[in-house]
């Protein structure tokens, strides 16, 4: 008997290697040695890097393809599914009080340690160019811009805030109809299926689009460019550690009891995705299944991750800050105490609705200083060589807070399995990387969406 359990114990320790070492597995080594091969090329061979930035592009382009749909089904089905449509305003306005009380918190500190280390001080930008293009939209022209021009328009176009209203429309819309609503809702679940499953298909191009676009980002800058800057690039990684860990991850096991650090190992292939693209709506979708897998209720994950893409940017907050310090420094008009708030609560109303898009937030910083302070504009360009790196730090920052948003979310309003949760955090339930899902985790979150919490 022994020997019979021995050679069971060894079969099942093979099976969960094998298990591990998967062939999604591969796919996210192959991630980093891409990266690790594009930083090599463009210091090696940096006109041939940069003539390879079509290949980053190209892949960003064809996950920013999938947003709308994603978006779309997700929150239909979550808003549909819902028996009171006064939940989903309860859940949608803790998710918007809590993602500007973050945001607040982001900007506190980006403005401690910003004027802590004066970045910028002593440098000469007083001959830097830059071109601003397009112009900052007024409060006004924001709100209308929520309003795609037809039904459809909106899951063709490139606003998620257009997509958020729309889907929230049809499912509220749903939920009027009772059990009609029953074949549509059903229809949407599949096509939900068909989206992921192309999803899935398109991340296997992740190091192709991985391996050209750190390739040719180190093939612009050098690595003289990148070393010059690194005071500014340091401080703002620092800032976004501490926001996450000291603020984030105290708020999570407090409310939780939820250890931040096992969560960004949960979503570890989603940090990589980000690196690699520098963007964090090439993980957006992935963050979706694995919330709800996690055991966070199809309602709360619908409605908090789409709208925190939009308005729970912390790291764009931190980057506007310690960006805007570090210019001003550099072009030898600092920025009074009061100039510095004033200017960061502007750029952080035009920043909603840039949800994580490469150079997303170096256009809301030219656009904030061409409508704040123009004399600054120009500033902009010193940093154009290294935002690729710190869009790199601000897609981290704002994917962890929406998970934890996510979590926060579910707790506050009871639509979250604590217990499931921990489990997956500690991989006893794996999640399915072929079909972006996990194991019976839908029933969970069904249960969840009608008031029966599991035990």
């Amino acid at each position: 008997m022994a020997t019979a359990t021995t050679h069971d114990t060894g079969s099942s320790t093979r099976k969960r290697r094998r298990t591990t070492w998967d062939k999604h597995t591969w796919l996210y080594v192959a991630v980093i040695a891409a990266v690790a091969l594009g930083a090599i090329i463009g210091l090696v061979l940096p006109d041939l890097a940069v003539r390879l930035e079509p290949l980053g592009k190209a892949f960003v382009a064809l996950i920013k393809m999938m947003i709308a749909p994603i978006i779309f089904c997700t929150i239909v089905l979550g808003v549909g599914s819902i028996a009171k449509a006064a939940t989903v305003g309860k859940i949608g306005g803790l998710a918007l009080a809590y993602f500007m009380l973050m945001s607040t918190f982001a900007l506190a500190i980006g403005l401690v340690v910003g004027n802590l280390l004066h970045p910028g001080t002593g440098l000469d930008m007083q001959g830097a160019e830059y071109a601003v293009e397009g112009e900052s939209s007024s409060t006004q022209e924001f709100v209308l811009g929520i309003i795609p021009t037809t039904f459809f328009s909106a899951l063709t176009g490139e606003s998620v805030l257009q997509v958020l209203f729309i889907a929230l429309l049809t499912g509220f819309a749903l939920q009027g109809l009772g059990d009609r609503a029953a074949p549509v809702m059903h229809a949407v679940r599949h096509l939900q299926t068909l989206v992921f499953r192309v999803l899935g298909m398109i991340l296997w191009l992740a190091p192709i689009g991985a391996f050209g676009a750190i390739a040719a980002v180190v093939g612009k800058t050098g690595a003289s460019a990148i070393w010059s800057l690194g005071v500014l690039m340091a401080g703002f990684y620092l800032t976004c550690i501490v926001f996450i860990v000291g603020v984030l991850g105290t708020l999570l096991y407090a409310v939780t009891r939820l250890n931040i650090f096992a969560l960004m190992k949960y979503l570890g292939r989603e940090y990589l995705l980000i690196v690699g693209t520098s963007s964090s709506e090439s993980a957006l979708p992935r963050l979706i299944a694995k919330m709800e897998h996690a055991g966070v209720s199809t309602p709360v994950v619908g409605i908090t991750v789409p709208t925190g893409y939009s308005f729970n940017l912390d790291g764009t907050a931190i980057y506007l800050t310690m960006a805007s310090l570090f210019i001003a420094a550099g072009m030898g008009d600092p920025m009074s105490i009061g100039e510095q708030i004033g200017l960061l609560v502007f750029m952080i109303i035009a920043s909603k609705g840039a949800a994580g898009v490469t150079g997303a937030g170096l256009a809301t910083l030219a656009g904030g200083l061409q409508a704040y302070r123009p004399e600054l504009v120009d500033g902009v360009g010193v940093i154009v060589g290294i935002d690729r790196f710190m869009s790199e730090g601000r897609a981290l920052t704002n994917f962890t807070g929406n998970a934890v948003a996510t979590l926060l979310l579910g707790t506050w309003t009871r639509q979250i399995d604590i217990a499931r949760v921990r489990r997956v955090l500690r991989g006893e339930v794996p999640f399915d990387e072929s079909t972006l899902s996990g194991d019976a985790h839908g029933n969970a979150a069904n249960e969840l969406t009608t008031g029966r919490t599991p035990h």
